[in-house]
């Protein structure tokens, strides 16, 4: 999960700066992928430099990936209908939105299948600890 949120946090960064300079570099709003992608960036050097911490900053991201695709779904709403026709006000915006609702919903799933998986691992060794 470290490694995925390096790369979520490389990919969001590359969006909103090429969204940032689509627009002309005039609506700072193009930056907001930007930013979220350095919170992952951080948080994984963060598990790396104190990998007790691991579970709550996975955690952390897990809960900043799922606001960041609430917080895109609009656009990728305004995709699907792009997609079926309807000409979005600002295109950037939409491809910019639809393609972070995408890799963050993307690390939400994965993110929760690793929660789980992580779980059954640590029932299985206290339950042969338990049996010992």
């Amino acid at each position: 999960m470290i490694i995925l949120c390096f790369v979520v946090g490389v990919l969001l960064a590359a969006i909103g700066l090429g969204g940032y300079i689509a627009t002309g570099m005039e609506h700072p709003t193009a930056l907001i992928p930007f930013v979220i992608g350095d919170l992952f960036i951080t948080i994984g050097v963060l598990v790396k430099l104190r990998p007790t911490w691991r579970m709550h900053l996975m955690h952390a991201a897990a809960t900043l990936a799922l606001l960041g695709t609430l917080g895109t779904i609009n656009g990728l709403l305004a995709g699907y209908r792009w997609l079926q026709g309807v000409e979005p006000a600002r295109p950037a915006a939409v491809l910019a939105q639809s393609a972070t609702a995408i890799i963050l919903a993307l690390f939400v799933g994965l993110a929760v299948r690793s929660f789980v998986q992580a779980r059954i691992q640590r029932e299985v060794e206290q339950a042969k600890a338990a049996s010992k």
